[in-house]
């Protein structure tokens, strides 16, 4: 492993350990939500947490890549300061004039959504949509200084807050109100309004508390730097809209087209959205490596030594990738029961899902070739490609299948992209990636897997003892081959944790 490699594995320990706390933290409320919601109510979480990506997106306007793209180039701590207060001036102005925008018509907007008697679920959703979105470039200028510790502190502040109020919500203050107490703040039709509720309270603290983290800059936007960023980040605009659209279109897919609809499409929505969060530790994966890699592939790297960092930096991906598919996948069954029992029917789908989010972490790596030369345009080809398949097998295979045929057409989705990236890499900046060796170790994980789907017959004790060996079969392969020193990693994270 290289000096490269090891300061970009170093640098993603360090998010990812305290990344997994916050995650693992936040995930909590799946098993307890799943359990206190019927599956139709929880339906309707996954409905609107579906849409607040795909704002938060069009929100930020690619500027977070910007902000490293240009924030890397500053010849001076005046200029990168400017940098940081235009990104962060036209996302706060966005910001603002979408949530009054929501206000407006807000009647409008939950009566064509169906929750004419819940206005309160749309514009809670749209301040939880502004103020993480006025918060994005702050947090971005934490990972571009390297700050992950303050950087994961706020991040572990907002999901404690979040949790706290979900428990109180739910557990507390129905009771007190049952008792004459806080009955002012207790609506039982609120349902699933109240997770909208803790949520909302969550990002105030946090957009508060990131604030003295500025350095004293405040929004302020330089007209002509402002043009100059907007031109490279608005392709990653288009882009992310497509992309996010096609990690969540798949949720408005299966209530739209699953036989029956009403009640019944809601209680497969929610199903299904409890099975993707299941798909926890590879997103986890995914997200660490990516606050890592980010400001480090678009800040450091020229030519050459950029391609070969990147060409290494896919294979040990897709290598701990494997390593958590075969864990997860093998022991989906334990897995199954951080879910509700009404919930735990689409387990079997759980494999397709930890496919899908290795093939969107690929497709991340193989993106930073045209993010660090400035040819942003490629990304809205491979996105958009990559939604043509999305709306395509959705319409194709919801109606029949339901859910799982939603899952199956997010893999075609991820395939895609991911086989158009690499194509579009070879053409116009050839990166080495090792593919007899990212081959093989995808060849022995499949063979691993397999295996393991041999030994449904056999008791659950000798089965996991079975499991483990497979999972620690690559494991050490994969530490051998490649001559990982596992020490040596750890000793940089907690060198850069410091």
């Amino acid at each position: 492993m290289s000096s490269q490699m090891r300061k970009l594995a170093g640098q993603t320990m360090v998010y990812g350990i305290s990344t997994v706390l916050v995650r693992l933290l936040n995930y909590l409320l799946v098993p307890y939500l799943t359990r206190v919601m019927g599956q139709a109510q929880y339906g309707v979480v996954g409905q609107f947490y579906a849409i607040i990506p795909l704002a938060l997106v069009i929100l930020t306007m690619g500027l977070e890549s910007g902000y490293f793209r240009f924030a890397g180039k500053a010849a001076s701590g005046e200029e990168k300061r400017r940098v940081f207060a235009s990104a962060w001036g036209m996302v706060s102005l966005a910001s603002v004039l979408f949530f009054g925008l929501v206000l407006l018509f807000n009647g409008a907007i939950a009566k064509g959504m169906g929750y004419a008697e819940h206005p309160s679920y749309i514009w809670m959703t749209g301040a939880i949509i502004a103020l993480d979105s006025a918060a994005a470039v702050p947090f971005a200028r934490l990972r571009e200084q390297a700050r992950a510790g303050r950087y994961v502190l706020l991040r572990l502040v907002s999901v404690v807050v979040n949790l706290a109020l979900c428990f109180f919500f739910y557990g507390l203050l129905p009771s007190l109100a049952a008792q004459g107490v806080l009955t002012w703040a207790y609506d039982p039709s609120m349902g699933p309004g109240y997770v909208f509720a803790a949520n909302l309270a969550a990002s105030g603290v946090t957009l508060a508390l990131i604030l003295p983290s500025c350095g004293g800059t405040v929004p302020r936007i330089d007209g002509t730097l402002a043009r100059r960023m907007l031109l490279y980040s608005l392709p990653l605009l288009l882009s992310g809209i497509a992309g996010t659209a096609n990690e969540f279109i798949d949720r408005q897919m299966v209530l739209w087209f699953t036989p029956g609809g009403g009640e019944y499409a809601l209680a497969q929505l929610g199903v299904y959205s409890a099975v993707i969060k299941l798909g926890v530790v590879m997103t986890l994966f995914t997200s660490m490596y990516r606050l890592a890699a980010e400001p480090f592939f678009l800040a450091e790297f020229k030519g050459d030594d950029f391609r070969k960092a990147n060409a290494e930096a896919l294979k040990y991906f897709v290598i701990v990738s494997i390593f958590i598919f075969l864990f997860i996948a093998l022991f989906r069954d334990l897995f199954a029961l951080i879910l509700g029992r009404d919930f735990r029917e689409g387990i079997w789908i759980l494999p397709i899902v930890l496919l899908s989010n290795m093939l969107s972490g690929i497709v991340l790596n193989l993106s930073f070739w045209y993010k660090q030369t400035g040819a942003t345009k490629y990304a809205i080809y491979i996105t958009g490609t990559g939604l043509v398949f999305t709306v395509a097998f959705n319409v194709l295979l919801v109606p029949s299948f339901g859910y799982a045929g939603a899952a199956a057409a997010r893999l075609v989705c991820e395939a895609s992209m991911a086989v158009l990236s690499y194509l579009l890499n070879r053409k116009y900046c050839p990166v080495p990636y090792d593919l007899r060796r990212i081959g093989g170790y995808a060849l022995l994980g499949a063979v691993l897997y397999g295996a393991g789907m041999l030994c449904g017959g056999v008791t659950a004790w000798a089965r996991y003892l079975i499991y483990l060996a497979l999972v620690a079969i690559f494991a050490g392969y994969a530490v051998r081959r490649e001559r990982i020193d596992l020490r040596g990693l750890l000793r940089s994270a907690m060198r850069r944790g410091r």
